[in-house]
């Protein structure tokens, strides 16, 4: 009966007319940049990140929440038209999605996406105010060497689920927290690595680098790529809602990818990323039904499953961050960076201090996906349309605003020549193949496990066996061990390396 008390404050605070309009725009906004390629939700919520500051906190996370949902639905519209994912996650719902579309049926696939992706996120909200209140419950009896072991679980997981290269992922998070040294020591009062410049000595702000790496890093990318190689959709879409055989064919692989994406979700790394691609590959080793078109070449499971999936997965990864303050992807420390700019601190506290933050924002989900469900199927038109407007008329509005969101925080234009040196780094990430994500997770948590690591050691009088001797710290490092050791086996890492890429 408590959670319904609970969820009736959420939809009360989220039926506010207020809290309504901003998660309208954060929907149409994820859905925007989801169709649009190359932007991604990640490098919006970073260029947003100043427009928050003068927003009610609770309608802040609302915007930036359905902005990342919104881009999961997103992502699939030119996954299945162009052959082009507008989002990472949507990567293998090209390989049947666009196949679909190529034989006529573009309407049933993106009505499989969408229904699947509404499906999968209302199932995830589910069990994120479910499983939500009793993790609350066991993080409050943590100390501060329960969220030091933590905090190195979630790093190593990042290093472990991240795509590409194990050594690349970890020199990410390594520069991740030599980064968040940078300013002066809360304890000692003296500037570390700031090289005798004055802006520094309060460190580096976390917008100028998000918006930096993801925002500039991610135009220039897109600047240095021929836009005469970009396909453009000509056609219309027709019919689109699926046959009575199509419903019976996804309806099963919608539960298998629902049940996996709020699973992964949880862990850190890319939990919507991962489980798009592991329920793509357990559609694949599920037999094909008598008549059933094979992989590949239009098969309705291989989109309704990962967009499933990835719905899921968005959801649930905001119960780490709601429950233990602890960010399980980059867009979640995106959100880190939003809770803190408001004076909120993530962590169990956030339940009991700000439930009308905690419960409307999970209550605000709901309505979030309803939302989508109509922004995405009626105005499929629309989106094709803006799939034809040339990126050279994009850049140049998404630099100038950037650059007076970042000018706006601070008033301090050395901010914007910082954000234009990230941008040039993040570009170099993109080229030297290293995937910047567990950077920003590095980022966020290096000062706040510096924290913990020193109250541990000034409660233990120096006595560095507290971490070992403590039931619950010593579980986590065990499993931070055991998770580095298994993803080290030969065999798992080959596995690993295989599992990003489809044939």
């Amino acid at each position: 009966m408590e959670l319904f008390d609970h969820l009736a404050l959420g939809f009360s605070v989220a039926f506010t007319l207020q809290n309504l309009i901003y998660a309208f725009v954060g929907c149409l906004l994820g859905t925007l940049i989801g169709v649009l390629p190359g932007i991604g939700p990640l490098a919006t919520i970073a260029m947003l990140l100043p427009v928050t500051y003068g927003l009610e906190p609770v309608a802040a996370l609302i915007m930036l929440a359905g902005i990342y949902y919104g881009a999961q639905y997103g992502g699939s519209t030119t996954a299945i038209l162009v052959n082009l994912p507008g989002e990472s996650s949507s990567v293998v719902t090209v390989i049947d999605g666009y196949q679909m579309a190529r034989k006529g049926r573009a309407g049933p696939a993106l009505a499989a996406a969408g229904l699947g992706s509404f499906f999968a996120g209302c199932v995830g909200t589910l069990v994120l105010a479910a499983f939500a209140p009793p993790l609350t419950e066991v993080a409050l009896s943590f100390g501060p060497s329960e969220y030091f072991s933590l905090m190195t679980l979630g790093l190593i997981g990042a290093v472990v689920l991240a795509s590409g290269s194990l050594l690349k992922a970890l020199a990410m998070i390594v520069l991740g927290l030599l980064i968040g040294l940078v300013g002066t020591d809360v304890n000692s009062g003296v500037a570390r690595f700031s090289f005798d410049i004055p802006e520094l000595t309060d460190g580096i702000n976390f917008v100028v680098i998000a918006m930096g790496i993801f925002g500039y890093g991610e135009i220039i990318s897109n600047l240095s790529h021929d836009e005469a190689t970009r396909q453009v959709f000509t056609g219309k879409v027709h019919g689109l809602m699926p046959t009575k055989e199509d419903f019976k064919r996804m309806a099963p692989a919608v539960l298998r990818g629902t049940a996996l994406g709020s699973v992964l979700g949880i862990l850190p790394g890319g939990g919507a990323l991962l489980s798009s691609f592991a329920a793509y590959t357990i559609e694949k080793k599920t037999k094909l039904k008598p008549g059933e078109v094979p992989f590949g070449q239009g098969n309705i499971r291989g989109v309704a499953a990962p967009e499933a999936a990835n719905n899921a997965g968005s959801q649930t990864s905001f119960i780490p961050l709601l429950t233990l303050g602890i960010p399980p992807n980059a867009v979640m420390a995106l959100m880190v960076g939003a809770m803190t700019i408001h004076n909120i601190q993530p962590g169990p506290q956030v339940m009991t201090s700000n439930p009308e933050l905690f419960w409307g924002l999970i209550a605000s989900m709901w309505i979030g996906n309803l939302m989508l469900v109509v922004l995405n199927l009626p105005l499929i038109g629309v989106w094709v349309k803006l799939l034809s407007v040339p990126y050279r008329w994009l850049f140049p509005a998404i630099l100038m605003f950037c650059a007076i969101g970042v000018y706006s925080t601070n008033n301090n234009s050395f901010d914007i020549w910082m954000v234009a040196i990230f941008g040039l780094i993040g570009y170099s990430f993109i080229k030297l193949g290293c995937e910047p994500a567990p950077l920003l997770l590095g980022l966020i948590l290096g000062p706040m496990m510096e924290e913990y690591l020193r109250r541990a050691l000034l409660i233990s009088r120096g006595d560095w066996s507290v971490f070992v001797t403590r039931p619950i710290s010593a579980s986590l490092l065990a499993a931070a061990a055991l998770l580095l050791v298994i993803v080290l086996l030969p065999s798992i890492k080959k596995k690993r390396e295989e599992a990003f890429v489809e044939e």
